[in-house]
């Protein structure tokens, strides 16, 4: 068992306002002894299983698929979330991030499959399920024998999955409900055994059911021609009165909306995870390459705008698996407070589930972005040979797309986390955040300083504060210009949302690099200062960036050249040598060829 994270008083945005001690934050070098074995053994399943089969892990094969998940439940990494009562190893938010990391740091478009199936696929049934379905499924899909599918989006239904249009009917006898529609884009479908399918009874009561494949009137369509993970089954599917017993509904009707939203943001996690290990892996390949190419005499990776490519995807992945881990151990507290033996477990799994949407969302967002820049400046180094399929780079690029897409739009997500922090302030859920806006200029104003700064990471710890304070003013004042009108007001929930991003990015990139100085000393921690610097500083100017624009939209006159004035003191800081830091970790990064921290 891992350790027992609580960030920040369980509140979820808390981050916002309040400062996290060291003590309360898991780190990746904190790992157990059972935690590391998990990864070692998910890394050597990808390597002996996947990575072996050459071309072949970039080709559709239902049959090679199955098998393959039959694979992973055989060594246990299906049961990462599953109750012990059903088979699996325990309800764990940091062990599943582990292994969804671990699953792509090798060719992802085949492990994919294997991701659906222990994420979103079980998910719904695992937490809102019935002690009937649990048992009836559970079971079987940790053990890999049989699939299944989460059946969500439609044609005119994707980022708006309430407007959906399949419809479900019940039948005079009360024992069926007849469902009625079409699904587009869905994972594992072109063989899954059963389908969480999600309908609305009569036309209104968003509700999810577990469809069996052989029912009579499901139809699966063509496999769908994408871009990249061309290894991975995406399909429509058809339901023409389909019929399903009324004990397959999963949990009450007219909560889908529920199940679905909050399936999807334990899968935002899963994401960023996921994208942490894709991110490694498109490090990992772009270096080896940096190291063996000569050009001019000299290998490209001696070059200095090579080694600076591989510098700053070093340090964004640093950040963004201080972020995922951390993310991923207070997700792991909520967690151990679900019993399955309550009779309130559905609304208990929600609120533990839904708590963190949050620092989800920015999980999702940072990290498929990290992994793009990775992969687009992996197919750079790389130059035309980052072109031509022989290279992995190439598939590695085009299968890193999609990730900003799924598990809601990158841009839904930015405004979701405005909208969700506005929300949790109009019901009372965060009173210190509310304080903290009615007088932002004036805190914002006080915390400027100009003493020096001696200590290492001391002007980090400033900036983050003063970060933390631009933004209650910023938000403070778009909300006293749009009030309730503000979830309309897009661009300002976008850089309202990219500022919540970077802040915590960069305070879980200064919390890891303090922990790590506690625990090894500065001189065994001076490459993860040496990163949490670097993005530090370069966030912060970001964040003045972003805080401008909302300002811009939301103020005139006298106040906002008082405002904007006020964020030009705070945007005073003492200078680093960004060429210097970075220069420091590609050397770290070109010697040991992989991520380095």
């Amino acid at each position: 068992m891992g350790k027992v994270i609580n960030s920040y008083g369980g509140k979820g945005g808390s981050f916002t306002i309040e400062n996290t001690n060291l003590e309360n934050v898991l780190i990746p070098e904190e790992f157990t002894e059972e935690q590391k074995m998990i990864m070692k053994t998910t890394k050597e399943f990808v390597e002996k299983e996947v990575t072996v089969l050459g071309e072949k892990a970039q080709q559709l094969n239902y049959q090679l698929s199955k098998d393959l998940v039959k694979k992973a439940g055989d060594v246990g990494l299906l049961g990462v979330c599953l109750p012990e009562e059903y088979g699996g190893l325990g309800l764990d938010g940091i062990r599943f991030a582990m292994i969804k990391e671990s699953l792509n740091l090798g060719p992802s478009s085949m492990t994919a499959t294997i991701g659906g199936q222990m994420g979103i696929g079980m998910l719904p049934i695992i937490f809102f399920g019935t002690a009937a379905q649990r048992e009836k499924y559970l079971p079987a899909l940790q053990e890999g024998t049989i699939t299944t599918s989460f059946a969500l989006t439609e044609s005119q239904s994707g980022t708006d999955a309430s407007s959906i249009k399949t419809s479900a009917t019940l039948t005079e006898d009360g024992k069926h409900y007849i469902l009625n529609g079409n699904k587009v884009f869905i994972t594992n479908a072109g063989f899954a055994d059963i389908f969480v399918v999600f309908a609305k009874i009569n036309g209104t009561g968003f509700s999810a059911f577990i469809v069996e494949r052989e029912t009579e009137g499901l139809s699966i369509g063509p496999e769908e021609k994408k871009m990249g993970l061309k290894a991975s089954s995406t399909c429509s599917m058809t339901f023409e009165d389909v019929k399903v017993p009324v004990e397959n509904l999963l949990g009450k009707p007219g909560e889908g909306h529920r199940f679905a939203f909050n399936t999807l943001n334990f899968g935002r996690l899963s994401v960023g995870a996921g994208c942490l290990g894709n991110s490694k892996h498109a490090l990992e390949v772009s270096v080896k390459y940096a190291n063996q190419r000569v050009q001019f005499g000299k290998k490209i990776s001696s070059f200095p705008l090579i080694s600076q490519k591989l510098a700053n995807i070093n340090i964004k992945t640093y950040v963004l698996e201080s972020m995922v881990y951390r993310t991923a151990g207070i997700f792991d507290e909520k967690l151990k407070e679900i019993n399955f033996s309550d009779p309130n477990l559905e609304e208990n799994s929600r609120k533990a589930i839904g708590e963190y949407m949050i620092e989800c969302a920015i999980n999702k967002v940072f990290g498929s972005e990290t992994l793009d820049y990775a992969a687009d400046e992996g197919v750079q180094i790389h130059g035309g040979y980052g072109y031509i399929q022989e290279y992995e780079i190439e598939s590695i690029y085009r299968d890193s797309r999609i990730k900003r897409i799924f598990e809601g739009t990158n841009e839904m997500n930015r405004m979701f986390i405005t909208k969700t922090l506005v929300k949790k302030l109009s019901k009372g859920q965060l009173p210190e955040l509310q304080v903290a806006l009615e007088d932002s200029e004036e805190s914002l104003q006080n915390s400027l300083t100009t003493i020096a700064f001696n200590q290492t990471l001391d002007q980090e710890t400033y900036l983050l504060s003063v970060t933390k304070k631009i933004y209650h003013m910023a938000l403070a004042q778009a909300l006293k210009t749009y009030d309730k009108g503000l979830e309309d007001e897009q661009e300002v929930l976008s850089d309202l949302g990219d500022i919540v991003i970077q802040t915590y990015a960069m305070e879980s990139a200064l919390l890891r690099a303090k922990k790590l100085v506690e625990l090894n000393g500065e001189e065994k921690s001076a490459n993860a200062i040496d990163m949490t610097v670097a993005f530090i500083h370069e966030a912060f100017d970001q964040i003045i960036g972003f805080a401008k624009n909302t300002l811009y939209t939301t103020s005139s006159g006298d106040t906002l050249d008082w405002q904007l004035n006020l964020l030009q003191e705070s945007s005073r800081k003492a200078p680093i040598n960004p060429v210097v830091l970075k220069r420091k970790v590609a050397k770290k990064v070109i010697e040991v060829e992989s991520y380095s921290v």
